[in-house]
This record gives C-alpha cells, structure tokens and sequence, in this order.
C-alpha cells in the first residue's frame, strides 16, 4: 500500500467515492445520497450481466433488462444530490490524512473520506471455442438466475470444476432432459451413482466445440459426435475484480471447495468493512454468489455502515472541539 503526503489540488473531493455502478455499488450510493452525503459513483459501464436478456430473482422487478435497471438507479441516485460519472479508476492510495486518492484512466483524479468498491467479478470461462459467444444467453451458470425460462428444454452440464456434479444435481429441478458432459477423467463412484439415480445421462468425452446456428446454441461436440442440446451449463472460475483493493492492501480469500480454488474474493465483515480502515466492499467483488438482488442488499447495508462510520468521526471531532471551547473559556 502506498501512502502520498496529499492530493494534487486538481482533485475533486467527496465524502464518500462508489467505485462500480452495478446494483450493490448504485444501491450503496443511494443510501447514502438519502443520507445527504457527498457521494461520487465511478463506474466503467461494462456490468457483469449484460449479456443476458433480464434480471431474474430480483422481487418487484422482475424480468428487467439489465441496463433498465442500472439506469433507473442511476437516476434515483441523482436525484436524491448523489453524482455519477462513467470512468475507470487506474490506481488507489491512501493518504497521509487517511483519505483515499484515485487517479482515473482519463487523466483526472479524486478524494474521498471513505471508499466503497463494488467492482463485481470476472467470469473465467472453460476454454472451449463457441462457449463464450453464448455466455448469457444460451450457456448459464446458475438456475436460481435463469432455470426458469429454460424449464424442460434439453440441458448440458460441462464438467468443468468441482461443483459441476452439484450444479447437475441442481438444475435436474428445472428439466428431466439433463446430460452430464463428464469429459475425458472418469467420474468418481459416488458421482456418478448421485447422477445416475437422478435420471441424469453421463456422456463421456471430452468437449471440443460449442455450436450454434441462426444465433442459438444446437449443442456440442464430443469425441468428434455431435450432440443435441439447446442450453449448456459451465460453472466458471470467479475472480474478483480487486485492482483498487490490490492497491489499498485489503486482504484477499480464495473460495475453495474440495480443495478446489474456484474463486477469489475480497474478505469484509457482515456490513462489508474490510481490513483496511474507511475501505468497504459490496456485491460479486466480496460474496461471489450473490444474485442481483443480494448485492444490492449488501450495498444497501454497507452505504448504512459507511454513514453511521462517518456519523461516529463527525461526533468524536465535535467533542473534541467542544472540549477545547469549553477549556478556552473564561477564567481558565
């Protein structure tokens, strides 16, 4: 973590910079815009599920686009006195007065008492040619998201990590047409009998191609065969985005199953307050399963937090300043 003596006068500063305009970073600022805080929203436009049709699981909303939704917060967020700007940041620090410097990819910069990241992840898909043309649209990942809107269509699960038998198990819920793609290593016994005994087809082989036609998925290829299915579930490696949290030092877990690392994600707090003072996180960026809805929960709690963490400052610099007026006073 690098620490600068102050800011270039050039920066704009403000109570509390948002870095990430999706539903945790955008829910965030708008608690705290209800709280008449000075809060800047940095984000770079480019949101983790805007390849898909619609945001699903979200109570009240329902079936909205994407960029419907970021854009009917972007507005509540201003119009409660929050500011937005599209932009990327290049690098954080912290200075000596303890508040954050960003220096932005365009050549200007600001400063903030206290920093919410809510970057969200990347999704590192199976390297498989075709797969990442159809990533949210007819390739998914999680059912509770999209198992609906493909119920009873005929499914393929690619083995492509050490929860792809649990996410088989899982999407069997939503369609009895299930295929289990379990590439070239043989499965383990107990795998496959789970699978077997929820009427679940294992197809052996390894997966060589994704294909598509006339702009929908028609299936894949498998030890040079092609086989029918009009939807493919892959479970990607999840990775936050942690540039800024990298530069600021805050510390970073990896999300392991079986032994397995299938991600890696900022640690926080229930409200989202990281190991490095005044630094909170929301959403994908600290809890990497989280829906819409949930990251937005998250950034509502963390705007909550970051507001009564400046409520306490405010506090104990107005009695220490009343103290002083009162130790100044007459006869003393």
């Amino acid at each position: 973590m690098s620490t600068e003596t102050a800011p270039p006068t050039a920066a704009r500063h403000h109570e509390v910079v948002v870095v990430g305009g999706g539903a945790a970073g955008l829910s965030g600022a708008l608690t705290l815009a209800r709280a008449r805080r000075d809060v800047l929203v940095v984000d770079s436009g480019a949101p983790r599920n805007a390849p898909a049709a619609a945001v699903h699981g979200y109570l009240g909303r329902e079936g909205t686009p994407p960029a419907d939704l970021l854009a009917a917060g972007r507005a509540e967020v201003v119009a409660h006195g929050g500011h937005h700007r599209t932009g990327e940041v290049r690098s954080a620090t912290r200075l000596a007065d303890d508040r954050f410097h960003l220096d932005l990819t365009d050549g200007t910069a600001v400063t903030a008492d206290r920093l919410l990241v809510a970057t969200g992840l990347v999704d590192e898909l199976p390297d498989v040619p075709g797969l990442a043309a159809r990533w949210g649209h007819d390739v998914l990942a999680c059912p509770y998201c999209h198992g609906w809107e493909v119920r009873d269509r005929p499914v393929g699960v690619l083995s492509s990590g050490p929860l792809s038998v649990h996410q088989a198990l899982l999407w069997r819920q939503w369609t009895a047409d299930l295929l289990f793609l379990s590439g070239a290593e043989p499965l383990a016994p107990e795998a496959a009998e789970e699978l077997t005994a929820r009427g679940i087809e294992i197809v052996p082989g390894e997966v060589t191609e994704v294909t598509a036609e006339d702009g929908r998925l028609t299936g894949v290829r498998v030890a040079g065969q092609h086989v029918a299915r009009e939807v493919l579930v892959a479970g990607p490696r999840m990775t936050a985005r942690s540039g800024v949290l990298t530069d600021l030092g805050a510390e970073l877990t990896d999300l392991a199953v079986d032994d397995h690392v299938v991600g890696t994600h900022a640690t926080a707090d229930a409200g989202g307050a990281t190991t490095v003072p005044g630094l909170w996180v929301a959403g994908n960026v600290s809890v990497l399963t989280d829906q819409v809805i949930g990251a937005a929960a998250a950034g509502q709690r963390a705007g909550a937090a970051i507001n009564a963490d400046l409520v306490a400052a405010e506090t104990r610099r107005a009695v220490a300043a009343h103290r002083a007026a009162a130790g100044a006073g007459p006869g003393r």
